[in-house]
């Protein structure tokens, strides 16, 4: 026992301590992603929706992504009951689990401290705690490529050909949570593997070729499986154009993340058409039985050039955020100001699309991404310097220069693409958060050795670094318009630290206290950064660190609705119809008769005593569950597979959450999926599969196919009255809105 505590490493321990806390800090409150959590409830109920990730417990249709994250997300709610935390605790975990394996990795090749380091660089790291406190699969796959990493070290280590196909499996098996994203790292584990083992070039060859068959077999494994099956006994691969895991793959979740290709959907008045993203759904909370409106309204005005499109609402009709990233027709009512498209403009705003800032070299460095990831950048930027400066120091590319230069490998692509890409959201970037932790670590330990021997020009780098990363944290901050004298206050800061550095360089003995304290201040406005996300609400779908809104930009859904006209205007835009922590939400709470009480906490937006009780919503209301439909269909439901059909598996989500039927999303997350057509719902509906049609009023679901469809609802089904199925309250909201278009409720009768 004595000898186990001997090696126990306390301040490991207190920064995995630090990093659960930061990780579950009031998670039960956090709100998930309702696209993913219903696909979880739907997998709960039979091995069928299990396998194929299926949206719907009937299997009609399934989510944007591989099952293996879903899996696990599943298999929790199986253990603990469906709650947001029993979704969201293998994300946690996971987030946890990934600050111990960075010490692991880091300290053998470095040193404890600089295996420390960088667990706590990646503990602080905003973006990375933001995306592990969602359902978002992202925590879960960089765990698993970490996990990748550990086994391609002890590949080269013990020269084994074993742990190399464990770690392409573990590549393999990343495939299978995001698909092509898991191959980011690809680059960094093969060249690591051929640099550093030391084996004749030939047997390096002949590994990483079997280690290629190995990760492709794994990855298309199950999609191989899933397209072998006949469309009609499985469910429509959702987000996809033809009904393939393939296509999906290498298309949607593949060369359109790059490139930004249009799919689709009309815009409004034009042939310019729209990338979907179903990586966003809005915000519920399962664990009080109440589903909120939490999806924001609109493009931020600061999220420029983002896309929009118009939908409706459970209670009235909406505009779909930019988080969605959809089109459609937004009827004869819509602001001539609201241009939409590629490069477009939503709510005022140009530039780049979802709020990622323009692609280019120092998009990075941006107002958009800065504050995700990139606060140590320039750091590393010395710490290289001095990597490089090591090199042509010794002339040898020693295990220590080749370790960093994984790091780097798995660095440098992923900061190409995300400055040239034009299809990802901020929490793409969490997969920086690895190798900026762990070059963090490394390029303190090789910067402090040159600063403590004086070595000439390179003594300087440490001090230089450190000065001029507190610089550049002070211009987050200015970009994000905090606080003046916090940003003078880190120029202060850096510069009394740089001047005490240069000092001390003139002594014969050094203390690592100043310089590690330095870079322990380096890490308190990330960790700001980070404070702030934890306690955000309405943060689960798109989720960005920091102040900004999760919704794709900063406080934009108010902006928004004040360029467009909405009841009261910007000032009377509740902040994104957040959840707080008591359950109450910000735009209001739900009635039992699916009326909307006034909101409980506005975050000082004020809406009229004479709008509609729930006006301060920022307009996108899909994902709130209309219990006076909900009445009807059950008062009306003969025993039909689908209990209802809807245009988008965002006005499905809310009643699989809450209820126990089976709903049709027919054109899959934003209705443009050609999951169904005429002639196909003709024979379901014949064949007594499903009676009843939720319709918005945006001229179709999208696309000619989608169109078609819901113009056989219109010819072959009779229109529900209003009256029957909504309240006045969400009536009153239909008027309100009407411009854009209401829902409609249809019934079939053979």
């Amino acid at each position: 026992m004595k000898a186990f505590m001997k090696r126990v490493d306390y301040l490991l321990v207190g920064i995995l301590l630090f990093s659960l806390g930061l990780n579950f800090y009031n998670l039960n409150n956090a709100g998930t992603n309702t696209y993913y959590t219903a696909a979880v409830k739907s997998m709960m109920q039979n091995f069928h929706a299990f396998f194929y990730a299926s949206f719907d417990p009937e299997g009609f249709i399934t989510v944007d992504k591989p099952p293996v994250a879903l899996w696990i997300q599943t298999l929790s709610a199986k253990i603990f009951g469906l709650s947001d935390f029993s979704v969201l605790l293998p994300e946690a975990l996971a987030g946890v689990i990934s600050v111990f394996l960075m010490y692991i990795l880091v300290k053998p090749k470095f040193s404890r401290t600089a295996g420390l380091l960088s667990s706590l660089v990646l503990a602080c790291s905003p973006i990375f705690v933001a995306v592990v406190r969602t359902n978002n699969v992202d925590s879960i796959l960089i765990l698993t490529l970490l996990i990748a990493a550990w086994a391609v070290m002890k590949a080269v280590d013990q020269k084994k050909l074993g742990w190399l196909i464990l770690s392409v499996t573990l590549i393999g098996v990343g495939f299978n949570i995001k698909m092509l994203q898991a191959y980011m790292v690809v680059p960094a584990i093969f060249l690591f593997y051929w640099m550093a083992v030391k084996l004749t070039w030939k047997k390096r060859l002949l590994h990483l070729i079997a280690a290629t068959v190995v990760m492709a077999g794994i990855s298309l494994s199950w999609a191989v499986a899933v397209d072998s099956v006949p469309a009609s006994e499985r469910p429509y691969i959702g987000s996809s154009q033809t009904n393939s895991v393939l296509e999906l793959a290498f298309g949607y979740n593949g060369i359109q993340r790059l490139l930004g290709q249009n799919k689709g959907t009309k815009s409004m008045g034009s042939a310019s058409t729209a990338v979907q993203n179903k990586d966003n759904s809005s915000t519920t909370n399962t664990s009080n039985g109440q589903t909120p409106s939490n999806q924001s309204a609109a493009a931020s005005g600061q999220a420029q050039g983002t896309q929009g499109t118009a939908a409706s609402s459970n209670q009235g009709t909406a505009v779909t955020d930019s988080s969605s990233n959809t089109q459609a027709p937004m009827g004869n009512g819509a602001p001539p100001n609201l241009q939409v498209g590629m490069g477009g403009k939503m709510g005022g705003g140009t530039g780049g699309m979802f709020g990622t800032g323009t692609a280019g070299p120092l998009r990075l460095f941006s107002s958009e991404l800065s504050g995700q990831i990139s606060w140590l950048l320039p750091f590393i930027l010395f710490a290289v310097i001095g990597l490089f400066a090591e090199f042509r120091k010794t002339k040898k590319f020693d295990m220590r220069i080749k370790f960093a230069a994984f790091w780097l490998t798995w660095l440098i692509p992923m900061m190409i693409f995300f400055s040239m890409a034009q299809f990802f959201h901020q929490y793409y970037l969490s997969m920086m958060g690895p190798a900026i932790a762990a070059l963090v670590g490394i390029g303190w330990t090789m910067l402090w050795n040159y600063f403590t021997t004086n070595d000439g020009w390179k003594s300087g780098l440490l001090p230089c670094g450190i000065l001029t990363t507190f610089l550049f944290e002070a211009l987050i901050l200015n970009q994000n318009s905090q606080s003046k004298f916090l940003v003078v206050g880190t120029v202060l800061v850096g510069v009394i630290l740089f001047i005490l550095m240069v000092q001390r360089m003139k002594k014969e003995t050094y203390s690592p206290a100043l310089p590690m304290a330095a870079l322990l201040a380096l890490l308190i406005l990330p960790l700001y950064w980070t404070g702030i996300t934890i306690n955000k609400t309405n943060n689960a779908s798109t989720p960005i660190a920091g102040p900004g809104s999760g919704m794709g930009g900063m406080g934009g859904g108010a902006r928004m609705a004040a360029n467009m006209g909405f009841p009261g205007g910007a000032g009377n835009i509740a902040p994104e119809g957040a959840q707080d922590t008591s359950g109450n939400s910000a735009s209001g709470s739900q009635t039992q008769d699916g009326s909307m009480t006034p909101p409980t906490n506005q975050d000082s937006a004020s809406i009229p005593a004479s709008a509609p009780a729930n006006a301060g919503k920022t307009m996108d209301n899909r994902n709130q569950l209309n219990t006076a439909l909900l009445s009807y269909l059950e008062k009306n439901y003969d025993g039909e597979k689908y209990f209802l059909a809807t245009d988008s598996t965002q006005t499905a989500a809310p009643y699989i959450l809450n209820t126990d039927y089976s709903v049709m999303a027919m054109g899959g997350f934003s209705g443009s999926d050609p999951a169904l057509t005429p002639a196909k719902l003709e024979k379901m509906a014949k064949a007594g599969y499903v009676k009843f049609f939720l319709i918005s009023g945006r001229g179709g679901m999208g696309g000619n196919q989608s169109e078609s469809v819901t113009q056989w609802i219109k010819d072959n089904c009779e229109e529900v009255p209003s009256s029957e199925w909504q309240s006045a309250t969400s009536s009153q909201i239909q008027t309100s809105f009407g411009r854009f278009g209401g829902e409609t409720l249809y019934v079939y009768k053979d």
